[in-house]
């Protein structure tokens, strides 16, 4: 199973005594690019929050990086969501987790975000409050920093959740380009309503009645 990044088999999972996912199984190799479509509200989160650690299966088995501990799971994985997932911090903050980073990391992790331009026209860069819940920035730069941040903790999984979905054309285009950088030599597992958002590199599976069937 080590050959995985992801080994989903079999899998059950329950919302408040409500059956979301059943018997659902995936494998994902190290490096591929997975895109899991479908309707709202058919389980696709929930599947990426279970790839995640964050919530553990009612049965069957997940290992995700050769880990089965959710804490374990966590330290393998960087998620990128499509709600506005910044703390009321600085931009390194919000960057760095208060992990120990070096400055040439975090400006690194900065220009393949597409960031530098707008943070050096801050009179006080990366130290720039987001304010309450990002609300200081706007949805294009939120999604940036996330970027930044999943670049600065170099997991070798990446977990996109919806990405775009709120930004504008144009804005959600370049996030996209962005999130190219992030990408790199990395397994991603992709969830989203917009499937013209997957290139020719990803496997495309879709969620349906709990369980995932390729495309």
């Amino acid at each position: 199973m080590c050959e995985y990044a992801v080994y989903l088999d079999n899998i059950s999972f329950s919302y408040e005594g409500t059956t979301v996912i059943k018997d659902l199984s995936l494998r994902v190799r190290n490096g591929e690019h997975i895109g899991i479509v479908g309707d709202s509200g058919c389980g696709k989160s929930t599947v990426l929050k279970i790839i995640a650690g964050l919530y553990e299966v009612d049965c069957g088995k997940a290992v995700i990086a050769g880990e089965k501990s959710p804490v374990k799971i966590r330290e393998h994985i960087a998620v990128v969501m499509q709600n506005n997932s910044l703390f009321p911090l600085s931009i390194r903050d919000n960057i760095t987790c208060g992990h120990d980073i070096s400055e040439e990391k975090i400006w690194t992790a900065c220009q393949n975000a597409s960031l530098t331009e707008w943070i050096g026209s801050l009179p006080d860069g990366l130290n720039t409050n987001v304010g309450e819940r990002g609300n200081q920035v706007s949805g294009g730069q939120a999604q940036r920093i996330q970027i930044a941040r999943a670049l600065c903790k170099d997991a070798p999984i990446i977990l996109l959740d919806e990405p775009v979905s709120a930004l504008d054309q144009d804005t959600g285009w370049s996030v996209l380009n962005a999130i190219n950088e992030l990408m790199k030599d990395r397994t991603v597992i992709h969830v989203t309503h917009h499937r013209e958002t997957l290139d020719h590199s990803y496997t495309i599976y879709r969620m349906k009645g709990g369980r995932l069937s390729r495309e």
